[in-house]
């Protein structure tokens, strides 16, 4: 168990605790209580959490270290554990099927994302428009356009999911309103494609990567940039915030990875040790660890305090397209152009299981909530469901004509979409 405070108190001060929220993925339990008349709340992560814990256990072990779980609460608390082993538990052995085909776009997709909740999806195409979906009747929305080139890079601002950032070839960013489909700006400033894109978690900042060589950060209220963070010398490829909102990163063609004070766009640190290009960054939930993935064939992985490479994760015989962690951070997965997936523990570094089956490069992976099992996309056509533990390919999604370049789980992770160059994306759940 790992607690996160926010705020000490001495004896003197009036504590009150007023509610306790639920947080599935990564479990953990919420506290919502009032300080000197404010009202604050902080999370007691329970990353460790299993269906095997014991929860009486646990339960006095936060009840000394958490003064505001009194032992009037510890039946209420016990409750929620029981609830969030119940959810781990859940759709272990989901099997898949095809509930629609979505004929998307006239022309190739470039990517697909969900919003948290998985009600609905949104699609990017070299059509030059994104597009909405319904997830539950696969009917479409919206259609989003405007962009005059290739919309490469999508997002939601999850975890609240009103707004969509596009990102284009046309050198423009455009936010959008989910309910409406309007656009409520066009952010302009780079000089080249945009090729990548992110929410912060608060939902204030969009940033987005270009392969002009720099990143910039847009002020969602009043649609004006707010940093441009310059210093790679080549393409970025890949962004992404940490959990607090405080940090971003950005990968690039120059081999480096650098991470960046989001609130003054000034640089903290640069990770150098790739000889090749940088395919994916991003950090651990907990925001201690950063993983980088590289065409070098490697992934390595650094300590985000002081931005000292802790390990290198080897194995594969070519480049790595895509990496992950899971929900928890404790689990690290490595797809590779060389057709097989791996498996690594964040804290022995070592290979815990390689996945085999796809007969062609893998581009995308991603774990599913619970992080039991893993989803990868490849260039065979198939999207395929593997146990995390065993390495067992449990399903083979297949029907797409051509290659699969994006595939997502829902935040429940009994859904499933998959997006191909054939020009369409699939709905399996």
């Amino acid at each position: 168990m790992t607690t996160t405070s926010v705020g000490w108190w001495s004896p003197g001060e009036r504590m009150k605790l007023k509610s306790l929220l639920l947080r599935y993925y990564p479990p953990g339990i919420m506290l919502e209580y009032e300080k000197s008349g404010q009202l604050k709340t902080k999370s007691i992560d329970l990353l460790d959490l299993h269906t095997s814990t014991d929860v009486n256990a646990l339960v006095e072990e936060i009840q000394k270290a958490e003064p505001l779980i009194t032992a009037s609460r510890a039946d209420q608390v016990k409750l929620l554990i029981q609830r969030l082993q119940n959810k781990l538990g859940q759709y272990s052995n989901h099997k898949f099927y095809l509930f629609k085909v979505l004929r998307a776009h006239i022309l190739p997709l470039t990517n697909v994302a969900l919003n948290k909740s998985g009600s609905c999806f949104i699609t990017g195409s070299y059509d030059r428009t994104c597009k909405l979906w319904d997830t539950a009747s696969g009917e479409e929305l919206h259609t989003l356009e405007g962009h005059r080139n290739v919309v490469y890079a999508i997002a939601f601002n999850n975890p609240y999911g009103d707004k969509i950032a596009t990102g284009s070839f046309d050198k423009t960013c455009k936010l959008w309103s989910v309910e409406t489909g309007n656009c409520y700006h066009t952010f302009r400033g780079h000089t080249a494609e945009i090729v990548c894109l992110s929410f912060n978690p608060q939902s204030t900042l969009v940033a987005t990567g270009s392969m002009d060589t720099t990143a910039k950060l847009w002020d969602i209220q009043n649609g004006e940039e707010a940093f441009t963070l310059t210093g790679h010398s080549a393409e970025i490829i890949s962004l992404s915030f940490n959990t607090s909102g405080n940090r971003i990163i950005t990968g690039s063609f120059d081999h480096t990875v650098t991470v960046w004070g989001a609130d003054t766009g000034r640089k903290v640190y640069t990770l150098i040790g790739h000889c090749a290009e940088i395919s994916s960054a991003l950090f651990s939930w907990d925001c201690s660890l950063i993983l980088t993935g590289s065409m070098d064939k490697t992934c390595m992985l650094w300590d985000a305090t002081n931005g000292k490479c802790v390990a290198t994760l080897t194995g594969h015989d070519d480049e790595i397209l895509d990496s992950c962690f899971d929900y928890t951070g404790k689990l690290i997965a490595t797809a590779s152009a060389d057709g097989t997936a791996r498996v690594f523990s964040a804290a022995t570094r070592k290979c815990i299981t390689k996945l085999e089956g796809h007969e062609g490069e893998i581009s995308k992976i991603s774990f599913n909530p619970q992080g039991n099992r893993l989803l990868t996309g490849s260039s065979d056509k198939t999207a395929r469901i593997w146990d995390v533990q065993t390495g067992q390919c449990l399903q083979v999604l297949e029907g797409h004509t051509d290659e699969i370049f994006s595939c997502a789980f829902n935040y429940k992770g009994d859904i499933v979409i998959t997006g191909s160059k054939d020009n369409t994306c699939r709905i399996w759940r």
